[in-house]
């Protein structure tokens, strides 16, 4: 099934930070320029982790709006779904750059298996798992390129 544009331009607009990230630490120059322009904060490892923290609970966010979708009989499990991604993010990143990068990999990996629980059970739109299944591979890859190199 065909995705709708805005869903999907705003989906790979999410993709920026992570793309972004992984670029400036594949490469050194871009990192030290960026670093010194906008901030260290915005570059290689470390904006991954800041966007991916936003981004793993608005996820959960996303999910929680698909549980009305529900049968009553999944319904339960569905909210639980839901606040788990944003429970993670909470308790799980800032313990160090590896370690959060780690757990936002995980985190990730995870929370696909929540969109395919939704999607299988006709609460997620029919064209949600092909965005999430080819989001999900550039964000995993990212943050594997900025926990292995940086």
């Amino acid at each position: 099934m065909r995705i709708p544009r805005t869903p999907l331009i705003m989906n790979f607009a999410g993709l920026i930070p992570f793309v972004w990230g992984a670029l400036t630490v594949l490469l050194p120059d871009l990192g030290l320029w960026a670093a010194q322009t906008i901030g260290p904060r915005f570059v290689g490892l470390y904006v991954m982790l800041y966007f991916g923290a936003v981004l793993l609970s608005f996820m959960g966010g996303a999910l929680l709006g698909f549980v009305s979708r529900l049968p009553d009989e999944n319904a339960t499990q569905g909210y639980i779904l839901s606040v788990l991604p944003m429970l993670w993010a909470f308790f799980m990143i800032g313990g160090g750059a590896m370690a959060s990068g780690l757990s936002l990999i995980a985190g990730f990996a995870v929370i696909l298996t929540f969109d395919w629980w939704f999607w299988r059970h006709g609460a997620a739109p029919q064209w949600w798992m092909g965005i999430r299944l080819t989001l999900t591979a550039v964000v995993l890859t990212c943050l594997v390129i900025g926990v292995a190199l940086a």
